[in-house]
Formats: structure tokens, C-alpha cells, sequence
């Protein structure tokens, strides 16, 4: 009876071990799962990075446009030249003496948009 005691505490032992061992590795796997696809996964964590860096480009490229348009902005304000130009090309205006032609815009072309 004694040995048949020792036995079944054993085999509670090994069966409590091999829950545990178990359990530890399913929360191994639903750790890993989470880390790789939750909310602050890997792949989450790689699509901000992408959208960083694409932002990131973006508001280098709106820094320079805006770079270029504070130096025309300066130029129509200070440089003659520049305000002729603009003066000539936007209202149309001569010098006395010139006479400035302009051309109606081109027709669309009926037969381009059948192939």
C-alpha cells in the first residue's frame, strides 16, 4: 500500500510538472503572438516607421516650397526686375510704345480622345 501511494504521488508530480511546463509554453506562445501581431506588434511598429519616414520626406520637400516661395515673395517685393516680369506676364502690361499680341488657347482636337 505504501509503494502504491509513492507511485500515485509520482505520477501527481509528473502530471502537475508537465501542466506546468504546459501552461508556461502556451503563454510563451500568446506573449509571442502578441508581440509580433498586437496592437504595439512588429508589424505595427514597421508601418509607423514607414509612415515616419514618408512624412518625414514630405516635410522636407513643403520646406523647401516654402524656402522658394518666401525668396519670390522677396523678389516681388524688392526686385525690380521680378515685379516687371510678373507685371508683363500676369496683367499684361507694355511699356509705352510695345505692343503685346496675345493668342487665343489651342482648340481641343476633336478626333484625340477616339482611338
Amino acid at each position: 500500500m505504501h509503494m502504491l501511494l509513492v507511485a500515485l504521488k509520482q505520477r501527481m508530480l509528473d502530471a502537475r510538472r508537465r501542466l506546468a511546463t504546459f501552461g508556461v509554453g502556451l503563454l510563451l506562445v500568446v506573449l509571442g503572438y502578441h508581440v509580433v501581431f498586437g496592437a504595439n506588434g512588429l508589424f505595427v511598429y514597421q508601418q509607423k516607421r514607414k509612415e515616419s519616414r514618408a512624412l518625414q520626406q514630405q516635410n522636407q520637400l513643403l520646406q523647401q516650397q516654402n524656402l522658394a516661395l518666401g525668396e519670390q515673395i522677396k523678389a516681388l517685393k524688392s526686385d525690380p526686375q521680378t515685379i516687371e516680369k510678373e507685371a508683363r506676364e500676369r496683367l499684361r502690361y507694355a511699356r509705352p510704345g510695345e505692343v503685346i499680341y496675345t493668342l487665343p488657347p489651342p482648340r481641343p482636337d476633336p478626333g484625340q480622345g477616339k482611338k
